[in-house]
C-alpha cells in the first residue's frame, strides 16, 4: 500500500503525466515493479492510462479524480499529525528541529 501511494504522490508532483518507465525512475524501482503498482492502481480507479498526444505508441499514467483525493487527504492528515506533534516544542526546538532535518536531508544518500 506504501509503495502505491508513493506511486500517487509521484504522479501529483509531476509536471506532465509519465509514463510508466519515468515513473519507475522516478519511484527508484524497476519498470516491471512500476508497471504492477500501476496496474493495481488502475483497477482501484485511482490513476488510467492514456496515449501519448505526442506519440500514440507510447502510454502515460494520469490520477484520476479520486486518486488526487487520496493525496490531498493524507498530506491533510501528514500535517495535522506533525502539527499535534510539534504542539508541544518551543520556537528555539522547532528552529534545531529544521535545522536537523535539514542537514539529514542534505546528507541522505542519493
Amino acid at each position: 500500500m506504501a509503495a502505491r501511494f508513493r506511486l500517487l504522490e509521484v504522479l501529483a508532483a509531476a509536471s506532465a503525466p509519465p509514463s510508466v518507465s519515468e515513473l519507475a525512475v522516478s519511484m527508484g524501482v524497476d519498470q516491471p515493479r512500476a508497471s504492477r503498482l500501476v496496474q493495481a492502481a488502475v483497477e482501484a480507479g485511482h490513476v488510467r492510462r492514456e496515449a501519448d498526444p505526442a506519440d500514440a505508441r507510447r502510454t502515460q499514467v494520469v490520477l484520476t479524480d479520486e486518486g488526487r483525493a487520496i493525496v490531498e487527504r493524507t498530506h491533510g492528515e501528514r500535517m495535522s499529525a506533525v502539527e499535534r506533534a510539534l504542539d508541544g516544542f518551543t520556537d528555539a526546538e522547532r528552529e534545531q528541529l529544521a535545522t536537523l532535518l535539514g542537514k539529514l536531508a542534505d546528507a541522505w544518500p542519493r
